[in-house]
């Protein structure tokens, strides 16, 4: 047993491949976040930074939808962002009592956390507004100032969209292009695996049929949420129909023919032409209405209240000055397995302690100046996004000083009190958020992630009623990314 827990971290802390579009997040956030902030910064009021900051960190989201649907996405993400906004403004103005601020974040972090699954918003999910919105209550605030504030939130978020959509004016059909090219390039190794396998007279993994029903559905998706059909939207949809013969058929399927379409789908050239074969596709299921959607999340709900809620008290109890840490750690942790929120655990864990390291390093050139600290804050975005995709721990490692750093921008603080409170609240939210998640179990959840096998017609067809609107993470980063 002793010796199974090394491996099983390591497992946790393995790096994973970039997603293939990695530096556009981390272009896009930085694009979001540093105009706001150096607007500030001339005028000598980044005091409000922490505002402005809510609406940029919308550009998060949606990267790898089609453009129809990741305009609608960011419109509900900004809304949300506000809403929590509001909601914890408003409890900030109306007292001052910790325990109060604490529990009113650790109801707000079950509500987003059930609506971001219910959704499948994707990532990174419910933390970032959770982040945003536990940081805001425990920021001195009167009734007055709060509408400010928040049309603060909202000009920046509308720039977030403008940025989040911009791509699209250069390369309208990318998302859907990219999501058929790695549903074609999961279909050829799947269908490679199985030839293998039949050579060396062995049963094929299963995995690869899996990823390769996921890709399938995803692109299928994406083509349902690109809007009106044209021409070449048409034409991805036939190479579709290609993969879903090869799905079915893998040992007649040519995976050099496949690579070779999913290659000719990069950049802007005409998508490749083959026979129509709509009589293959079957009609997508109807989506359940969000209340049905929500009602079986019940357990989670619970669950994530009850640990945010006691991490906080417990940071509180150790004389922490930011509880709402130790909140954000615990709502990070859940995922759909226990065995998956342990190894969330250990990533956010080990991703905050060499974290804070990094502050430490940092701190001397942020402290030169409000200047030196928006940049150093715009250069620990994008180091996040570049690296979240590759394990979440590796992420984290940048999104720890960038969280403390953000903490500055109404004035420089003790970095050895921030380091030590840092610290303390990650441990207390990782433990207490685990506890929770041992007391209140999500049983059917967990029974649907281990019956994840299958063949690949019945893979196919319940991922493609619902898939999740998701960035293409590593598999440590199932459900969401994770961020502060």
């Amino acid at each position: 047993m002793s010796s199974r827990i090394p491996l099983e971290v390591a497992r946790v802390l393995r790096l994973g491949r970039p997603p293939e579009i990695w530096f556009k997040p981390a272009l896009s956030v930085v694009a979001a976040v540093a105009p706001p902030n150096l607007t500030l910064v001339a005028l000598d009021r980044l005091d409000l930074a922490m505002y402005t900051m809510a609406g940029s960190l919308c550009a998060l989201y949606a990267h790898n939808r089609p453009y129809a649907a990741r305009a609608r996405t960011l419109a509900w993400v900004l809304l949300g962002m506000l809403g929590g906004l509001a909601a914890a403004l408003l409890a900030a103005s109306l007292t001052g009592n910790a325990v109060v601020l604490v529990t009113v974040g650790a109801v707000l972090a079950a509500v987003q956390k059930v609506l971001c699954d219910a959704t499948r918003i994707g990532p990174p999910g419910n933390v970032i507004l959770t982040f945003v919105s536990s940081a805001a209550l425990f920021v001195p605030q009167t009734l007055a100032e709060i509408p400010g504030h928040l049309a603060l939130g909202a000009a920046a978020g509308a720039w977030a969209w403008l940025v989040g959509m911009a791509p699209g004016l250069l390369r309208p059909h990318g998302p859907e292009r990219r999501a058929t090219a790695a549903a074609l390039r999961a279909m050829a190794a799947y269908a490679e695996s199985v030839r293998e396998h039949t050579r060396a007279h062995a049963e094929h993994d299963h995995t690869d049929s899996a990823n390769a029903a996921t890709a399938l559905a995803a692109a299928r998706q994406a083509l349902l949420g690109a809007g009106r059909a044209t021409d070449a939207r048409r034409a991805l949809g036939r190479l579709l129909d290609r993969a879903e013969i090869a799905l079915a058929a893998p040992a007649d399927a040519d995976p050099d023919l496949l690579r070779a379409w999913a290659r000719d789908l990069r950049g802007t050239g005409p998508v490749p032409l083959v026979d129509d074969l709509t009589l293959l596709r079957g009609e997508p299921a109807p989506r359940d209405p969000l209340w049905a959607r929500v009602r079986p999340l019940g357990r989670l709900a619970v669950r994530t209240a009850l640990g945010c809620a006691f991490a906080g008290y417990a940071s509180l109890a150790l004389g922490v000055g930011r509880p709402y840490w130790a909140l954000v750690t615990a709502a990070s942790l859940y995922q759909a397995s226990l065995t998956l929120t342990w190894g969330r655990g250990v990533q956010r864990v080990v991703g905050n302690l060499l974290g804070v390291l990094l502050f430490a390093a940092l701190v001397p050139l942020a402290h030169t100046g409000g200047l030196a600290l928006v940049l150093c804050c715009a250069a620990l975005n994008f180091g996040a996004e570049a690296l979240i995709g590759r394990n979440y721990w590796l992420g984290s490692v940048c999104v720890t000083p960038m969280a403390l750093l953000i903490t500055e921008f109404a004035g420089f603080q003790d970095p050895g009190r921030l380091i030590g409170e840092r610290v303390l609240d990650t441990i207390v939210g990782a433990l207490i958020g685990l506890l929770a998640a041992l007391a209140v179990p999500d049983r059917a959840r967990a029974r649907v992630v281990r019956s994840g096998r299958g063949t690949p017609r019945t893979l196919a067809g319940a991922v493609h009623r619902e898939v999740p609107h998701a960035d293409q993470r590593t598999q440590s980063d199932t459900t969401e990314g994770v961020r502060p």
